[in-house]
C-alpha cells in the first residue's frame, strides 16, 4: 500500500494532530520511519495535512472543516501549554544536574577517604616528632645555632600548614558525604573510621 494513503488513512481516521515519531508507532512499525516523514512532508506540500512547529518538535493534523478547526485549536494550544510546561521542568532538572556533576566533579579531583586519612597519619606523625624533638631541644641547655633553629621552625611551620591543608580537604569529603547521611556527623566519622586531631590528642599549636 502507498505509504502517503496510509499515514492520511490514519491521521483522517484519528483526527488529532500527531508527531512523525507517533505515527510510526502507533502504525506498528508497518511503514519505515523515513517513509512516514516522506509522506508527511508530501501531504503538507499538497494542502492535505497542516503541520505545526512546538519547538523541535512537528505536529501533523488533516485539514479540519471550521466547526472542528476550533476544536483543533484548542487542543493544539493545550499541547503548546503543555510542551512550554514540561519545557520548564527540564530546564529545571537539567541545571540541578549540572550543578550535581561539577560537585562530583570536584570530589573526583580530591584524595580519597583512605588517601586522605594515610596522608593524615603520616603528617600526624611528622608533626608529633617535631614537636617531640622541638620539646627535648626547648629542655636542652645547650645552645643551638640561630641557622638550625629557623630551619626547624620553618620545618615545623610547612608541616603544620600541610596537616591544615589535608584536615580541610579531608573535612570538606566528610561534609560533602554528609549532605546524603541519616546521621550525625560524629556517626559518620566513626563509620568510616576517621579520627580528629582531638580524639588522638594531637591539638594543632600555632
Amino acid at each position: 500500500m502507498d505509504p502517503t494513503e496510509v499515514v492520511i488513512k490514519y491521521l483522517r481516521g484519528q483526527n488529532r494532530p500527531y508527531s512523525s515519531n507517533d505515527i510510526f508507532s502507533n502504525l506498528h512499525e508497518e511503514i519505515r520511519k523515513p517513509s512516514v516523514q516522506k509522506a508527511l512532508d508530501y501531504l503538507v506540500q499538497q494542502g492535505r495535512i497542516t503541520e505545526k512547529v512546538y519547538g523541535k518538535q512537528k505536529v501533523y493534523v488533516v485539514k479540519q472543516e471550521d466547526t472542528n478547526a476550533k476544536d483543533l485549536e484548542g487542543e493544539l494550544q493545550d499541547l503548546d501549554s503543555k510542551l512550554n510546561a514540561v519545557s520548564k521542568k527540564v530546564a529545571s532538572v537539567e541545571q540541578v544536574l549540572k550543578g550535581s556533576e561539577n560537585q562530583v566533579h570536584e570530589l573526583q579531583l580530591a584524595p580519597t577517604t583512605s588517601e586522605a586519612q594515610n596522608e593524615k597519619k603520616v603528617l600526624e606523625n611528622r608533626v608529633r616528632a617535631l614537636k617531640e624533638k622541638l620539646d627535648i631541644i626547648s629542655k636542652n641547655s645547650v645552645k643551638i645555632s640561630e641557622t638550625d633553629k629557623k630551619q626547624i621552625q620553618n620545618e615545623y611551620e610547612s608541616n603544620m600548614k600541610e596537616w591544615c591543608k589535608k584536615k580541610r580537604v579531608c573535612m570538606d569529603i566528610v561534609e560533602a558525604m554528609l549532605e546524603g547521611y541519616h546521621d550525625s556527623k560524629r556517626a559518620l566519622l566513626n563509620e568510616i573510621g576517621i579520627e580528629t586531631d582531638e580524639d588522638v590528642g594531637v591539638p594543632l599549636i600555632p
